[in-house]
């Protein structure tokens, strides 16, 4: 198996794994969900976690790797604002979590990247094309 492949498993691993645990322990996760969000945060929590899983699937299929490689990179964008929420929100915890809180901002990045780069790896439409001769 390519590199690429094991890189987006492992992707796809963490993004499912992500996703469960919006299901079996949604409390901490409707904490996260930045208030500015219309609804209850339950709703927030099981979409997020819905949405982690399906791209999970995504990206351990190879015909949809790449698309779904995307759709994660801007869905990791996209939840950003709710990592910034539990740091402020959690700025008076112990030093422990407070510094758990704070470290998952800047983890987005390498994620994101992460999914670039198995969204590059992929194998898409365009890489089906008969060789030219």
């Amino acid at each position: 198996m390519p590199r690429s492949a094991r890189s987006a498993l492992a992707l796809a691993g963490l993004m499912a794994a992500a996703g469960t645990a919006h299901f079996l322990a949604p409390k901490p996760f409707d904490a996260l969900v930045p208030r500015v969000l219309p609804g209850r945060p339950r709703t927030w929590t099981r979409l997020s976690g819905a949405a982690e899983l399906a791209l999970a699937a995504g990206l351990a299929v190879p015909g949809t790797r790449r698309a779904a490689a995307r759709a994660t990179a801007v869905f990791l964008t996209a939840v950003l604002p709710a990592n910034v929420q539990m740091a402020h929100d959690w700025r008076h915890r112990s030093p422990v979590a407070r510094a758990a809180a704070r470290a998952r901002v800047p983890l987005q990045l390498p994620l994101i990247l992460w999914a670039g780069h198995a969204a590059r790896g992929a194998e898409g439409p365009r890489d089906r094309s008969p060789a030219r001769g």
